[in-house]
């Protein structure tokens, strides 16, 4: 039976490579925990969130580059 909607050219293959999924993880997780840390600090939410936001995007750039 063939998967007529699945929205992907090419039909089944996996949405993310396993390279990608795993950057970011890592990256996701690496901002999770500055914005953690920014809010344990005593910065205003505000502040943590985009602290947070700016290490998981510095850190899909590192772990790009780090992960063959």
């Amino acid at each position: 039976m063939s998967r007529s909607g699945s929205g992907r050219p090419g039909g089944g293959g996996p949405l993310l490579t396993q390279r990608a999924a795993v950057v970011f993880l890592l990256a996701g997780l690496a901002g999770a925990a500055a914005g953690v840390l920014a809010a344990l600090a005593g910065s205003a939410w505000p502040v943590a969130v985009s602290a947070g936001a700016g290490t998981a995007a510095s850190a899909v750039l590192f772990f790009k580059e780090i992960i063959d």
